[in-house]
């Protein structure tokens, strides 16, 4: 999904805009500190910690973002119906089935 991909027929779907980009960029940070960790030969268990940490970051947003994602832009595809309907409403499936086997 783009960032600067806008939803006006879905109100309140960058509601929370500014604070999705703010995680997202906190993320970046912590990846940027795995790298260094990683980089510097950092002991193993902070490593791991730091790793877990991002990735249960990253996870939470993945959520947030698929979470909007349903409810806006899938849920007014199917209200409109016909093959836009279907191709978001696989669409979601598909991106709900790689966020449970990641």
């Amino acid at each position: 999904m783009s960032a600067t991909h806008e939803h006006p027929e879905a109100p309140g779907y960058s509601d929370d805009k500014k604070a999705v980009l703010a995680r997202l960029r906190r993320i970046e940070g912590q990846v940027r500190g795995l790298t260094r960790m990683v980089e510097d030969d950092t002991y193993c268990i902070d490593v791991l910690t730091q790793v877990s940490a991002t990735t249960k970051a990253l996870e939470a947003v993945a959520l947030k973002l698929l979470d909007e994602h349903l409810a806006h832009c899938v849920v007014n595809a199917a209200r409109a119906g016909g093959p836009e309907a279907d191709a978001k409403v696989k669409e979601a499936s598909d991106a709900i089935a790689r966020l449970v086997r990641s």
